[in-house]
């Protein structure tokens, strides 16, 4: 296949002969291997896990590349942004509990007085509650952000953080409030304006397809007026565009 194909079409059909769990690790290797670090595709890939899903990405990453992944990010990341990704790393979302509506006006009260109700940001705070919350409970705790502050959880982080941990942290939020949009804004992001990110848009339908890609589609539709899959082709073009709206459906 691959002597017979080339560029974006070869890689999204070479993408999609793994597993997603193989596809995932292999993205997250290519991200922080060789020359600088694609910051953007980590938070993507890692931001957005349950436990159980990062789990089986770091299984397969030390399958595949006889490494632990805890140790390839801290190497090749950072400060506060290197701290997020080893807690997201370690799977420790409290996913066994229900949600409580209490625990989540709690929290939210302590991420505006770690943020906008002091002078400085406590990050430990927002990483502490952000890394190990499960996604339900995170939801909860943006609702009772927004009773707090005049400011959305997204928009407090927005003003209180910089750089790749601000994205991250965002990322975390957002893919608790909606998966589906999330990816949907990732999917417009690659493709909106001048150029095409290819390796975006190929990681997010290949890791997508077989999970979420109808909510994705919706989502898209809802926030964007125009179906994923004409962006698609208005986009790309040849076999490689083909094949995309092939993925994701019309």
């Amino acid at each position: 296949m691959s002597s017979e194909t080339s560029g974006n079409f070869k890689d999204t059909l070479l993408a999609r002969l793994n597993t997603l769990h193989q596809y995932e690790a292999a993205a997250v290797r290519k991200a922080i291997s060789g020359l600088g670090t694609d910051e953007a595709a980590l938070i993507e890939v890692l931001a957005t896990k349950s436990n159980n899903e990062i789990k089986l990405i770091k299984e397969e990453y030390k399958k595949s590349f006889g490494k632990n992944l805890e140790d390839d990010i801290s190497g090749d990341t950072s400060g506060d942004f290197k701290r997020l990704l080893i807690s997201l790393v370690q799977g420790n979302r409290d996913e066994s509990a229900p949600t409580s509506l209490a625990n989540a006006a709690t929290d939210a009260q302590a991420l505006y007085k770690a943020g906008e109700g002091k002078i400085g940001t406590d990050e430990s705070k927002f990483n502490e509650i952000l890394a190990t919350r499960s996604f339900p409970q995170l939801a909860l705790i943006y609702d009772e952000y927004k009773k707090i502050s005049k400011k959305t959880l997204v928009q407090a982080i927005d003003s209180e953080f910089s750089g790749w941990v601000k994205d991250g942290l965002i990322a975390v939020v957002k893919a608790a409030v909606s998966r589906p949009e999330y990816f949907a804004e990732r999917l417009y992001l690659s493709m909106k304006g001048a150029g095409t990110d290819d390796r975006t848009l190929i990681r997010v339908v290949v890791s997508r397809v077989e999970v979420d890609i109808v909510e994705i589609k919706e989502a898209f539709q809802k926030k964007y007026g125009k179906s994923l899959a004409k962006f698609i082709d208005e986009d790309t073009s040849g076999d490689y565009k083909k094949l995309l709206i092939k993925l994701v459906g019309q």
